[in-house]
């Protein structure tokens, strides 16, 4: 649903590694791994306090943007000098080094995440490095001032791979008897580059009360957020399977009627970052969060799990599995159930069991359906081709998987809806087809019954579309998914205060809410005649997903509803460059409401083909 903004540009980038990971977590896993976020944590402020940017976390390693090299190289001489004399300090082998790399690149950013030949440099680099030390790139050290108190060691010309020219580094220390120069006021710096960093990319307090008419503040039930756990494996392919076990237990949780459990959506904007939790609770308004970690090596992983309390940073619970992996799915379980009993809520048994099964104990079924629904979360027809690759894999591996079958279905839905087949009836039909199989293979799969809402709502059946939404619901109350979907049906069957209100319960599961709940927020709030409010809920729309040329058109119409037809006039060209064979015409073909009647008069005022 909501794309990545990007952005090419040159930057200094340093790229930090713990040494010796893995034999420190065999030491002592949990200890291990608080040791090495608190170093993190540690890390990302220093470098915020020195103008750069902590871009994000990959298992052991960070990676990081500046403006200045002398502000990366100062960060990083600071840092491990702090390290140290923190290390020095346990009373055990658990110590955490870093050795650090520092290059001068391209790269892109997209969202939080940063990647190109830079990143690769600074990784390369970082190898060259003694444990606490730095390296940096020939040209980071020119560029770095000479009043500066450091020093160079020239390590020669070295060749990298990946890169077909040696490349010169350097290995860099403080002069002695100097001392490193101290921190400059970079919140300039800050403000413009990180508006994609949680806590200014979901909504603020005032734009929550706005757009829901409600206080931002903790809800009176246990409330809880799972953010993503972290892939500890040497293989950054893993990353799926690590997210896939933070997914699954939101699912999970979010079946469960007395816990307020925030989305995959709002949780994973905090993938890869050193975050603290006490901030995270304030962001999404929670009092518990539970974090850990994966480490998959052939048939064995390794999972670590620690729910903290968000006020204080109190750690409540915590535990470490060492299973095989076809254990995944019992541990996920076992976990599920730990949270429930530590925040004292029942987890019923018997046929309510059944609600937080996963549903197949295939992995690799598992993990193909995953990366399948990431895939289909852009809508764009080249991620749904690759998405209906993997499904068909997972099928193969696990004929009765409800998930797989359902996400399936969606695709169908889709190349129906946007008319990407030949024939769209026949897609609806198998659409239908396949979440039949989902519920064959789990008649209790909440998904299933939002997918066949939305099946029966394209056939203009609008009482069997609420019934199977109110379905979904009754399985999975606290899922924002499920509510967002229903509440489309609900909206386009015309009972929009309804719609309205389920749109902002699934806003309050998910803070970072994507641009598709807002977009209906925006269609019921503009249909209702409250324009201020859907115009305010649109922008808010565009500013995640700019590309959505939905969001444009009910924009436009409702620019015309309060007479400013130039800007209405405005947003209608930018529909035209996002989709230039859009008509008004074939988009009132897709829409199931007669109120479309009004929102087609707009759209022509607007300037809008016929």
């Amino acid at each position: 649903m909501r794309r990545d903004r990007l952005s090419r540009k040159l930057a200094v980038i340093l790229h930090a590694d713990v040494v010796g990971s893995t034999s420190l977590v065999q030491k002592n896993e949990t200890l291990a791994h608080e040791r090495i976020q608190s170093a993190f944590n540690s890390f990302s402020k220093t470098i915020s306090s020195y103008g750069g940017i902590a871009r994000e976390i990959r298992g052991d390693a960070l990676v990081a943007e500046f403006k200045r090299a002398s502000d990366a190289v100062t960060a990083a001489l600071a840092f491990q000098r702090a390290n140290e004399e923190t290390n020095s300090t346990l009373g055990d082998e658990i110590r955490p080094k870093l050795r650090i790399g520092i290059s001068l690149g391209e790269v892109i950013v997209a969202d939080n995440t940063i990647t190109g030949a830079g990143v690769v440099l600074a990784q390369r680099l970082e190898q060259l490095s003694e444990p606490g030390g730095v390296v940096v790139q020939g040209s980071v050290s020119e560029t770095v001032p000479v009043r500066m108190p450091f020093s160079y060691e020239s390590l020669g010309e070295q060749q990298l791979k990946g890169f077909d020219q040696p490349v010169r580094a350097f290995s860099v220390t403080l002069r002695v008897n100097s001392e490193l120069p101290q921190a400059e006021d970079n919140a300039a710096f800050q403000e413009e580059e990180t508006s994609n960093s949680p806590g200014t990319s979901g909504l603020s307090p005032e734009s929550y009360e706005a757009l829901t008419g409600e206080r931002f503040e903790l809800p009176a039930k246990p409330s809880i957020a799972v953010l993503p756990f972290l892939n500890m494996s040497d293989d950054p392919e893993q990353v799926f399977f690590s997210d896939g076990m933070s997914e699954d237990i939101i699912t999970a949780l979010s079946r469960i009627p007395d816990l307020v459990v925030i989305s995959r959506s709002s949780t994973f904007v905090y993938k890869g970052r050193a975050v603290d939790v006490r901030q995270v609770g304030r962001d999404l308004a929670v009092a518990h969060v539970l974090e850990g970690s994966v480490r998959k090596a052939g048939d064995r992983i390794r999972i670590t799990a620690q729910l903290v309390e968000t006020r204080g940073g109190e750690h409540i619970w915590a535990e470490h599995y060492d299973r095989n992996l076809n254990d995944i799915f019992a541990i996920q379980d076992e976990i599920t159930q730990n949270i429930t009993i530590e925040l004292s809520v029942k987890l019923v048994t018997g046929e309510n069991a059944r609600k937080v099964a996963i549903g197949t104990k295939n992995t690799e079924a598992w993990e193909f359906t995953r990366r399948a629904s990431t895939l289909l979360d852009t809508h764009a027809r080249l991620g749904t081709d690759s998405a209906k690759q993997l499904i068909v894999r997972a099928l193969e591996l696990d004929n009765n998987y409800s998930a797989a079958w359902t996400t399936l279905g969606w695709i169908y839905w889709l190349e129906s809806s946007r008319k990407w087949g030949a024939d769209p009836e026949q897609l609806m039909q198998k659409a239908f087809e396949t979440a039949q199989k989902a519920l064959s293979a789990d008649p209790n799969y909440p998904m299933a019954y939002s997918l066949l809402g939305h099946i029966y709502m394209s056939r203009g059946d609008i009482k069997q579309a609420i019934e199977m939404g109110e379905k979904s619901l009754e399985l999975a109350p606290g899922d924002s998914y499920c509510m967002g979907v229903h509440a489309d049906v609900l909206i386009e069957s015309g009972r929009i205060d309804e719609g309205i209100g389920r749109l902002k319960k699934a806003i309050r599961l998910c803070p970072f809410p994507p641009s598709w709940i807002l977009f209906l927020l925006g269609m019921g709030l503009h249909l209702k005649g409250d324009n201020d409010a859907a115009i305010h809920a649109f922008e808010q729309a565009i500013g995640r997903e700019s590309g959505s040329h939905l969001t444009h058109v009910w924009l436009a119409s409702a620019l015309v509803d309060q007479g400013k037809l130039d800007e209405a006039q405005s947003v209608s060209k930018k529909v035209l460059e996002i989709d230039p064979a859009f008509s008004v015409e074939s988009w009132s073909e897709s829409f199931h409401s007669t109120a479309h009647l009004h929102i087609r008069d707009n759209l022509l005022v607007a300037g809008l083909p016929e």
